[in-house]
């Protein structure tokens, strides 16, 4: 009997290796335990920083970029080449240039600006008004008390150099002589880009209309761009580029050659060709965390039928060990089904978490703590 116990003892023991235990059940430790939990805190408040960086750099463009798009659509205005193959050179006209828009309301498109040097596809919304709001969500902003485009004096606007698509972050690449293209309603207006200056946010005579010497009446058509600097802290100065009038034409007659090129058959062709990007038909990402909470719902309920939870029943009943305490651990294992639909159903949670920080937390994060909101949010040049 004793030899009988002795080696249904042994077997038992044999069996508890085949099930995967192996050693004996490691002891539950406070210090893991408080390691581990520690470590988890930093790695999310490093997934939350990255977030906001998403936010900043990406998602507020897509936002931006999503605004422009409606305006244009909403805005009636006539393609010049429309399928971008057929289009023809809009020769300058001479004479006086016509001024469009001569007046505006807040936030109204006036213009859409076009900048080669910025790339092809480069195209910006020209509102009224510098306000956050404007700038924000609608391109550029037209300082309300400078010219009209093609007007005499100074024809000025600001934007953001960092976020919000970020309309103007390039400006450092510009080089004298570059085309900064006006695209009214019904005109272009062509202007070269000259030089810049770097000013504080009070030195508002750089928008005056006549910024070379502001005690003197304006005798040129002036274009004035003020954005950030520096670009990726918070601004303490302003980056001025200017530009002086070269030419205007009639928006009727075709393209300025300064957005045409030649196709491989020699026709003309519009440079901004412009496409839809994917996220851009997105003004928020509401959409997708319901989308992704939906199916974590579906795929959790049809797990819970299907196989329970396998793992914390093996816990339970002593074929696993009990594991220290954690926080994403206790996520993962508290979901049901083997271990590949756990870790998709904590992959949907954490993919429907950050879309939520995305869409809520960084805008009131950006709004309520000064130094972000210092970071993320431009101030136009106060005017003189």
């Amino acid at each position: 009997m004793k030899h009988n116990a002795r080696h249904d003892a042994q077997g038992a023991h044999g069996a508890q290796n085949i099930s995967g235990a192996g050693e004996p059940p490691r002891k539950r430790s406070v210090g893991r335990s408080i390691v581990m939990i520690l470590a988890e805190i930093m790695l999310t408040v490093g997934v939350v920083c990255a977030l906001y960086v998403l936010w900043m750099q990406w998602w507020t463009g897509v936002q931006s970029e999503h605004a422009q798009l409606e305006e244009r659509a909403n805005s009636s205005w006539a393609q010049p080449a429309s399928d971008g193959k057929n289009a023809k050179i809009a020769q300058p006209q001479s004479g006086e240039p016509p001024v469009q828009p001569t007046s505006a309301n807040v936030g109204e498109l006036i213009a859409r600006v076009y900048i080669p040097r910025f790339g092809d596809t480069w195209e910006r919304n020209l509102v009224q008004g510098t306000d956050l709001t404007e700038l924000n969500m609608h391109g550029l902003g037209h300082y309300v008390d400078s010219q009209w485009p093609g007007q005499v004096g100074n024809f000025a606007f600001a934007g953001h150099r960092n976020g919000y698509g970020q309309p103007l972050g390039d400006v450092d690449k510009l080089k004298a002589g570059d085309a900064v293209v006006i695209r009214t309603k019904d005109y272009w207006y062509v202007y070269n880009y000259t030089n810049y200056i770097i000013v504080t946010p009070d030195q508002g005579e750089v928008i005056s209309a006549n910024p070379e010497n502001p005690s003197a009446p304006a005798t040129k058509r002036m274009l004035t761009m003020t954005t950030c600097e520096p670009k990726y802290t918070a601004p303490t100065h302003r980056w001025v580029s200017f530009g002086e009038f070269k030419y205007w034409a009639k928006v009727s007659d075709g393209i300025p050659k300064e957005l045409a090129t030649n196709g491989s058959n020699g026709n003309v062709q519009f440079i901004n060709n412009e496409s839809t990007p994917f996220f851009a038909q997105l003004d928020s990402l509401k959409p997708v965390i319901y989308g992704l909470l939906a199916a974590y719902v579906i795929i959790f309920i049809a797990a819970a039928f299907a196989w329970r939870w396998p793992l914390l029943r093996a816990i339970r009943n002593g074929e696993r060990s009990k594991p220290d305490v954690d926080i994403y651990g206790a996520l993962v294992r508290h979901q049901p089904g083997p271990g590949v639909i756990r870790w998709l159903l904590t992959l949907l949670l954490f993919l429907a978490a950050s879309a939520a920080v995305v869409e809520w937390a960084c805008p009131w994060a950006a709004s309520h703590i000064e130094i972000l909101r210092e970071m993320s949010n431009y101030t136009a040049i106060t005017p003189a």
